[in-house]
């Protein structure tokens, strides 16, 4: 079993205990925030930065107690991210739909779910959580359902982060007419990194397509690599929640500099 198979099992079996009924679920996305949509706004930006909310991770362990994840998504988004991403897997990384709900009553930027997305129920959910974004991970989806889910998360408002790592996956997020692409510099099979895969992918990708570059990036020299090689976004959270200062770390990587004192 791939450590990929191996996070999607304990996915489901997470789901199967908070699952609660569609009726439930559709009281909630009444009562939901309004969508706030992220495509115009990163469209029109040279380099975007998409800053996640992220306490572990299954090749690195602990990576920092997050206490207080809002007021972290606060200094994100002060410092210049233009999207928080939220980790909500519970056994790997340490997240949760609490932090979701926590970071969206926080900010006014769009909020990404970051999860591994592999039941129609989860989407409902994350709309019922206040989330703007989600994660579809092609390696995870069969054809099929990944042309379904990227529809439902359209019909609820949702945009959908749709994220490869070769050129098969490549070529089957853009059979759905993608939006958002993010190319994962890592296997999430084998955990390994290899950030020739901005290289290699990124360009493949439609002028009006924001394109994000995941994992590996931690400096600003990482940054100017993932853009040289056609990038418009970078989703970063290791880096940040390791930086002593986040806001300072969140300007460097975009070369804003760092914050007056």
């Amino acid at each position: 079993m791939s450590v990929l198979d191996s996070i999607i099992e304990g996915v489901r079996e997470d789901l199967a205990i908070r699952r609660v009924s569609l009726a439930q679920i559709q009281e909630a996305i009444d009562r939901a925030p309004a969508v706030r949509d992220p495509l115009a706004t990163m469209l029109s930006q040279e380099m975007s930065l998409i800053a996640e909310v992220k306490r572990s991770s299954p090749s690195k362990g602990v990576l920092a107690q997050i206490a207080d994840p809002a007021a972290l998504a606060e200094q994100y988004a002060e410092a210049g991210a233009s999207m928080i991403s939220v980790l909500t897997e519970r056994r790997r990384f340490g997240g949760s739909l609490d932090d979701l709900d926590a970071v969206r009553a926080r900010v006014d930027i769009p909020v990404l779910r970051k999860d591994f997305m592999v039941d129609e129920y989860q989407f409902f959910e994350a709309r019922a959580h206040g989330a703007d974004v989600v994660l579809l991970i092609v390696a995870a989806l069969g054809a099929n359902q990944l042309k379904d889910y990227f529809q439902l998360a359209s019909e609820l408002g949702m945009r959908s982060l749709i994220e490869v790592h070769t050129h098969n996956e490549l070529e089957r997020a853009l059979e759905i007419s993608p939006e958002i692409v993010g190319v994962n510099s890592r296997n999430l099979k084998t955990l390994e990194v290899d950030t020739g895969a901005f290289a290699e992918l990124i360009p493949r990708l439609p002028a009006d397509v924001v394109r994000v570059a995941e994992s590996g990036i931690t400096n600003r020299r990482d940054v100017d690599y993932a853009q040289n090689s056609g990038a418009t976004a970078i989703l970063v959270g290791e880096a940040l929640v390791r930086a002593g200062e986040p806001a300072t770390a969140v300007r460097e990587l975009l070369g804003l500099g760092r914050l007056e004192q």
